[in-house]
């Protein structure tokens, strides 16, 4: 009887490693939507009066804000990409 481990059937898995240069630049992107996003919401607001956002609470205002960012978000990957 062997001692020790016994070989799978499975091939080894690769390990893919990020760089961090992508990883800074998707964190930027991301940053950038949020801020965008945040920002055209509050320059909005005041004429969404049903989407408005109470502090704590989930309600319409904050998910019109979260839209608000992925549309963002979604207009940067897109200019990104096309470059």
């Amino acid at each position: 009887m062997r001692h020790g481990r016994a070989k799978s059937a499975e091939p080894a898995r690769r390990v893919q490693t990020v760089s961090k240069p992508s990883v800074l630049v998707n964190l930027l992107q991301t940053l950038f939507a949020v801020v965008l996003g945040n920002a055209a919401y509050f320059f909005l607001a005041p004429f969404l009066p049903l989407a408005r956002h109470r502090p704590f609470h989930l309600d319409l205002g904050l998910i019109v804000d979260f839209w608000f960012c992925l549309v963002a978000y979604g207009l940067i990957r897109t200019v990104r990409k096309r470059k």
